[in-house]
């Protein structure tokens, strides 16, 4: 039992990608750069974390109702389903040299599912990481905890992704990002507010379910490059150039260019690897194109997920009654500007 812990809570907000994404996957950021754009919404992973006072560690993800607890110790096992709360415990004890373990309980829970093409797992370790700055009071910027989260969910865990993710979590708000072999550089976009208003009602998310094929389309994504296919390759060279375009014409505040440069990115993307589309979400999207959306694509890896589509606000519910008939569920979206947060409870 925990008797007269403290607590501490962190969140981080999930992402839209809106243009590039991909192109922040190792080996083609090393080798030529990656350009996204994406920003940060009000859907959030939370992390909670409280002392214990009896010696034991509690690991539990609350929407998944997987739990594991055990002797405190400096390295905890890996648990399928627990890997990233493990990760990350283990991670900083060794990172900041505590030779003692610690008596904690890590309770997470997040409002997207991993697989919504949210990067809802990359934002729970930057969620994991910002409780322990604030619970261990580690001194870690916005570029330090993105960096961590990076290297504790890639390196540390092996789990197959980019990089777009954690800085999105870490910094939040409407960024274009690019991405090198040695650095990270996050450029906050100063949208006019009726711009920014403009294109978030604008917008129409749909969830189709879980992607059970983000993993091997990266990984398809990643064999291309290294063998050097050359649509492949051509295809993610498109991807960051439309990630550009997108970027001039947000600051412009020309809608039908950033519509355009989000049907141009979605037909490249497309290219990359298999299974990013599939014939449901070409079904799903040719229908929401016939009753008035201007453009639309995956956000994510691919192969399920979140789809977002700009539309007319006056074709707004012709579009709306149009994805009710597939098997999903529709949402508006609001952007945030905070990106990941913590506080102390008691």
């Amino acid at each position: 039992m925990t008797r007269n812990g403290r607590t501490i809570r962190a969140r981080a907000p999930l992402r839209l990608g809106f243009a590039g994404g991909g192109t922040d996957v190792s080996p083609f950021s090393d080798e030529y750069g990656g350009f996204v754009l994406n920003a940060t919404i009000d859907k959030y992973a939370y992390t909670t974390i409280t002392s214990r006072d009896d010696g034991l560690v509690e690991l539990l993800a609350a929407d998944g109702q997987l739990s594991w607890s055990g002797p405190a110790s400096k390295t905890l096992p890996s648990v399928k389903g627990l890997e990233l709360h493990a990760g990350v415990y283990n991670r900083i004890l060794r990172e900041f040299g505590y030779h003692d373990p610690l008596s904690i309980s890590i309770v997470t829970h997040s409002e997207a599912p991993p697989g919504s093409g949210l990067g809802s797992s990359s934002t729970m370790v930057v969620a994991l990481v910002q409780a322990f700055c604030e619970y261990l009071a580690l001194p870690l910027g916005d570029y330090d905890i993105a960096h961590l989260a990076y290297e504790i969910e890639r390196i540390d865990l092996g789990f197959t992704g980019g990089k777009q993710d954690q800085y999105a979590a870490a910094f939040g708000g409407l960024n274009f990002m690019e991405f090198y072999r040695d650095r990270v550089i996050v450029n906050p976009l100063r949208i006019k507010q009726n711009h920014r208003a403009e294109l978030e009602s604008s917008l129409l998310l749909f969830y189709t379910g879980v992607s059970r094929e983000s993993a091997n389309i990266i990984n398809e994504q990643v064999q291309n490059v290294t063998s050097g296919n050359k649509h492949s390759l051509q295809a993610m060279h498109d991807l960051k150039a439309e990630a550009l375009h997108m970027k001039e014409a947000l600051l412009r505040g020309n809608l039908d260019a950033v519509a355009t440069a989000m049907r141009v990115s979605w037909e490249a993307k497309k290219k990359m690897a298999n299974k990013i589309s599939n014939e449901k979400i070409n079904e799903i999207y040719e229908a929401a194109m016939k009753e008035g959306a201007r453009a639309g694509k995956v956000s994510g890896a691919g192969g399920g997920g979140y789809m977002m589509f700009i539309v007319d606000p006056v074709k707004r519910s012709r579009v709306i009654r149009c994805l009710r008939e597939f098997s999903g569920c529709v949402s508006a979206c609001n952007f945030v500007e905070q990106g990941v947060d913590s506080w102390r409870v008691t």
